[in-house]
């Protein structure tokens, strides 16, 4: 099941009792500090204490091909962010 920003928003507005707009308000404010110039947009790990950790890695310039042409090509280095989560999550998804 995959959870969209409409169902957090909803899931907040619920458990804290804030209005619709309120729980809107705080979700987006909390992504665009996730995604801020100070945070993952700079390489800068983002860590969550009992939730896990969003981290920036490189990946190198490597060979790859066309999937349409079949030809060969050398994809570009790029930035990925990676999650890991903490100990405590992990212990809770293992039941």
């Amino acid at each position: 099941m995959a959870l969209t920003k409409a169902e957090i928003v909803e899931r907040i507005a619920v458990k804290k009792k804030f209005k619709p707009s309120e729980a809107k308000d705080t979700v987006k404010t909390f992504l665009e500090i996730m995604k801020s110039n100070s945070t993952l947009a700079s390489g800068e790990d983002l860590m969550i204490s009992g939730f896990g950790k969003f981290q920036v890695n490189e990946k190198a310039p490597r060979k790859g091909r066309n999937p349409a042409t079949g030809n060969d090509m050398i994809l570009e280095k790029k930035r990925v962010v990676t999650f890991k989560c903490s100990g405590k999550l992990r212990d809770r998804i293992n039941g």
